[in-house]
């Protein structure tokens, strides 16, 4: 029987992953949130999952680590993708790609007047795009937490950043003026993997494929 591994990271995508792995007939041994384990026996003997940091999904995979990922737009796209299949927008973890500035900071006359912005973000890559497309011409600062705090004490003009409920915006006296893409997680699949394991590979894809149009 053919070994599969599956890369996932704690939080949000493992709580909402957890009925698509259901649907295909894989069930967890261990909660992730509870046990220190970092490899995680399921109920089939030929699947395992793995967990690690939401930004290092697309490496396990790219690199043959895991067959099978569960990784956000955001993440992905950072990553770039290199070998890798992304057949399925699982419409889980779903929030926004946006830009947000501080109360009172006038993000449109600033973009009009040609101003030069510096962005905190740590999606680096999507917020280069993102402006060049507008042509605004900014500089980036990369942060990896508190994003929030950055306009709020003059280390940044604006921050791209992922926003859900926007709560944290406003307790911050922040508010977003842009969105640039809306965001879900995305099933991966290590094209080596899926050509030599497509026997194994497949049956889990069409699962999770039913279980996301119901």
């Amino acid at each position: 029987m053919t070994d599969i591994t599956i890369a996932l990271s704690k939080g949000r995508i493992f709580d909402d992953t957890a009925p698509l792995l259901k649907a295909a007939g894989i069930i967890a041994l261990d909660d992730p949130e509870t046990s220190r384990k970092l490899i995680i026996a399921t109920n089939q003997p030929n699947i395992r999952l793995v967990i690690v940091r939401a930004s290092d999904v697309p490496t396990y995979v790219q690199y043959g680590a895991a067959d099978i990922g569960i990784g956000g737009k955001d993440v992905l796209l950072e990553h770039g993708g290199a070998e890798l299949y992304q057949p399925l927008d699982l419409n889980i973890a779903r929030c926004r790609m946006m830009v947000a500035v501080r109360e009172g900071f006038d993000y449109e006359s600033a973009v009009c007047q040609g101003a030069r912005l510096r962005i905190a973000t740590k999606y680096l890559r999507t917020a280069r795009d993102h402006f060049a497309s507008k042509g605004v011409h900014i500089d980036l600062i990369k942060l990896y937490g508190s994003m929030e705090l950055a306009p709020l004490v003059g280390l940044a003009d604006a921050i791209v950043d992922l926003v859900s409920s926007g709560n944290t915006l406003k307790a911050n006296h922040l508010k977003a003026v842009e969105e640039i893409m809306p965001i879900s997680a995305r099933l991966i699949i290590n094209q080596a993997a899926l050509k030599l394991k497509r026997k194994t590979i497949q049956p889990i894809l069409d699962a999770f494929s039913d279980a996301v149009r119901k």
